[in-house]
């Protein structure tokens, strides 16, 4: 699988309009390659990188299987799981110094629905049905 963004290259700096000191919306994600046997995907946002170790910054489940595509700064279709900030949605960069990484994973899973999916099993319920994963890396350090 492929996993890419209008918005930011591999392993490239995130605009700030993704961010906190901008309009904090969620970027454009494309994917492609899905194996076949594909029921729907999932979609995780991560920053290994903050003091007190991985910080979600987006979750997402329950993705229709003929979706491969989200809009910058739309709902996503699917389930949206509580981030790290305490509410269901995109929380976009904000890291307190220095530049942070900020994995974006789309996950294609062998089940329709997952139930039961909260922010602290997410990874492991998703990886219970992940047949295949994609990885699309953003950096972003406070201007201000």
């Amino acid at each position: 699988m492929e996993l890419r963004s209008n918005d930011f290259e591999n392993n490239g700096d995130m605009p700030s309009e993704l961010t906190c000191e901008g309009q904090d919306i969620s970027p454009h994600l494309a994917w492609s390659g899905a194996p076949e046997g594909t029921k729907s995907f999932a979609v995780s946002c991560i920053d290994p990188d903050a003091p007190m170790g991985d910080f979600v910054h987006w979750l997402v489940c329950n993705i229709p299987a003929n979706v491969n595509e989200l809009q910058k700064g739309e709902k996503p279709p699917g389930l949206e799981i509580e981030n790290d900030f305490g509410k269901p949605g995109y929380g976009g960069p904000c890291p307190p110094s220095g530049k942070h990484r900020y994995f974006f994973v789309v996950y294609a899973l062998d089940v329709e629905k997952l139930e039961g999916v909260t922010k602290e099993n997410f990874l492991q319920v998703v990886g219970e049905h992940t047949i295949d994963r994609a990885e699309l890396v953003g950096l972003y350090q406070k201007k201000g």
